[in-house]
């Protein structure tokens, strides 16, 4: 099985799942396994990340409902907040997509950066790739910010960070991705909290036995 198959069947059998369990069931957090030890990676709780996972999944079929074969547009969703990105031939289609995917359960707002336009090259989009690849790159770098609590998405050059996050962090991650080359602007999607709340989001270590 590849990995893309592995992950589309890990995905659905999590979907499936999380409506057989009771609202006191707990739910394991999503993380990498080092050496045999859970290490937390995402500051969202695990109900949210299955939401979002499910929302741009429906978001799929609800794209080719209204759009068909026209335009190129793309839904990342984080924390229930869904932005939508890409290009497409008219205004009343920026609209129907727009609506769709509000409608869409478990979207609690939407941010639409649609552009009425032709759709990007294949070059283009792969400029974005390798734009995404090197932010994501240059946050791990960075050192002073965890680069796992951010979201990268790129479009025709411009970069937008999702991710929960106090205001440094913000700023601090911005200032990262406008350094990077190719670049030519950073959008801020992100759901801000305060350092106490932070804090709580954090993984608590258990106290070591002596």
């Amino acid at each position: 099985m590849s990995l893309k198959s592995l992950r589309t069947t890990t995905l659905l059998g999590a979907l499936a799942a999380i409506g057989a369990l009771s609202a006191c069931a707990p739910l394991l957090i999503t993380g990498a396994v080092v050496g045999g030890s859970m290490i937390v990676t995402d500051r969202r709780t695990s109900g949210a990340q299955i939401e979002d996972q499910a929302i741009e999944l429906k978001a799929l079929s609800r794209l080719r409902e209204v759009l068909g074969e026209r335009g190129h547009v793309s839904v990342t969703s984080y924390g229930r907040q869904a932005l939508i990105t890409g290009e497409v031939p008219t205004d009343a289609d920026k609209v129907a997509v727009a609506q769709a995917i509000a409608r869409i359960e478990n979207v609690q707002s939407i941010v639409d950066e649609v552009a009425v336009m032709s759709p990007t090259s294949i070059t283009s989009r792969s400029n974005d790739a390798i734009i995404t690849g090197k932010v994501k790159a240059s946050l791990v770098d960075s050192k002073d910010i965890l680069a796992n609590a951010f979201k990268v998405v790129t479009e025709r050059g411009t970069v937008y960070l999702m991710g929960r996050v106090t205001e440094r962090e913000a700023n601090r991650a911005a200032e990262v991705a406008r350094s990077v080359s190719g670049v030519q602007k950073v959008v801020k999607v992100f759901d801000i909290v305060n350092e106490a709340e932070l804090a709580d989001l954090e993984p608590k270590t258990a106290p070591t036995k002596k």
